[in-house]
Formats: C-alpha cells, structure tokens, sequence
C-alpha cells in the first residue's frame, strides 16, 4: 500500500512540474509584435532564460534585429538601483538571453529593438521569487 501511495504521489508531482507554465509577455514595440517568454513563472533570484521573439506588421519573424533586455531594480532605503543589460542572440526564428536576478523583488523589464532602420521597445514587470 505504501509504494502505490508513492508512486501516486510522485506522478501527481511530475506532472504539476510538466504542465508549469512559462512567464509570457505579448506586447507591441514600435511596429514589431514581441513575445517573451522566460523559462520559470514566476521568474526566480538567479539565472531566467529569455526568448524574444520578433514578427513585422506582416507577421513575418524578424531575423536581423539587435535585441537588448535591459533589467532593473529601483532603489531602496539604504541600496542603490540595480540595472543590468543582457544581449540576446539569434536562436531560430527568435532571441535568447539570460537574465541574472540578483534579489527577489519586483523588477522592470525592458526590451530593446532595432532592425532594418526601425526601433521599438516594450516594458513590463516581473516579481522574482
């Protein structure tokens, strides 16, 4: 009785982990239509994988861009700001990156496009755990 009630227990837990979903952010920057995803949800201190993807107003991905994720932390009694950049590469049809989160918080997201003579960003927020 005691192994069907572990074997029940660790399917229940493998398959809470298996349907995580990841953090996702739709938004428009500039004439670019942007998708993040950041691979934990919500994002945790410490390493989060960032995909940005990027499509034109023909929904055509966007494979020339210069993406920046600039991220920070506004300061706090007693500690000052916290901002960072990581560069995303290329990675298929979209851009990875990684975004060290040194505290939990709240911190500000920025994401920064450039391709073909056009710019756009788009912010948003996440709560890091």
């Amino acid at each position: 009785m005691r192994k069907v009630l572990m074997i029940g227990l660790v399917m229940l837990l493998s398959s809470g982990v298996a349907l995580a979903k990841e953090y996702e952010v739709k938004k428009k920057a500039g004439d670019f239509d942007v998708v993040v995803t950041i691979d934990k949800n919500p994002p945790v201190t410490g390493d989060n994988n960032v995909t940005v993807s990027v499509k034109d107003a023909a929904g055509k991905a966007v494979k020339d861009a210069k993406v920046v994720v600039d991220y920070s932390m506004p300061a706090m009694p007693g500690m000052p700001p916290m901002n960072y950049k990581a560069d995303a590469m290329p990675k298929g049809d979209a851009y990875a990156a990684t975004m060290n989160l040194s505290m939990a918080g709240p911190w500000n997201v920025t994401v920064k496009i450039s391709a073909g003579g056009k710019t756009g960003s788009m912010k948003f927020t996440v709560d890091a755990k």
